[in-house]
């Protein structure tokens, strides 16, 4: 058999990519030794619960640490980036609805006549100021979405992802805020 002399060879190795070529009984046992799976069903279910356990705790501590790399699906790439800097930036009426509501509710139980005009005073206020903002708060979000140049793929599921992160408690969130309030967003995320 003729062999074929790539032009790269001296700079790259012998046969150009940097390595020598293993022999068939090299590459059978390296297969072999690859496809070696546990003897039992219950080292098998041992095996992959520990895998489970291991990226389940990988991507606690990404969320903890905002690391890109090990996030859930869910939370990764440049647009889920931005929605998550943009929510974080700003000051949200919908993260502080619970400790409102609870106020509401301690209101409600002490049932005087100036406590009850309280109450439905908070409930109007809540709900209108949450709606409000909302509205701001999705309606900005396009405006910034349409001066980046994010995919639609990207962007699916944003308006909900962003609604729903803010309506949690900034010190709650994961992952975890990587910009402080009132700070000025970057023009590119990748």
């Amino acid at each position: 058999m003729a062999r074929v002399v790539d032009d790269n060879a001296d700079a790259q190795g012998k046969d150009g990519k940097g390595r020598a070529t293993p022999s068939r009984r090299e590459a059978e046992q390296a297969r072999k030794k690859q496809m070696k799976t546990p003897m039992t069903r219950k080292q098998q279910t041992k095996r992959d619960r520990g895998a489970r356990d291991e990226l389940r705790r990988k991507q606690q501590q990404a969320l903890r640490t905002g690391d890109e790399k090990h996030l859930p699906a869910r939370e990764r790439g440049p647009a889920r980036r931005f929605l998550r800097d943009y929510v974080d930036r700003r000051w949200n009426v919908a993260e502080f609805m619970l400790p409102i509501l609870l106020v509401i509710l301690v209101l409600s139980y002490i049932g005087q006549p100036w406590s009850l005009a309280m109450v439905t005073f908070m409930w109007t206020f809540t709900i209108v100021a949450v709606v409000l903002d909302t509205f701001v708060l999705l309606r900005g979000l396009k405006r910034e979405f349409l001066l980046r140049p994010f995919d639609a793929e990207q962007t699916s599921g944003a308006r909900f992802y962003a609604l729903l992160r803010s309506t949690q408690l900034r010190r709650f969130r994961l992952p975890r805020a990587q910009v402080s309030r009132g700070e000025k967003l970057p023009d590119t995320y990748r």
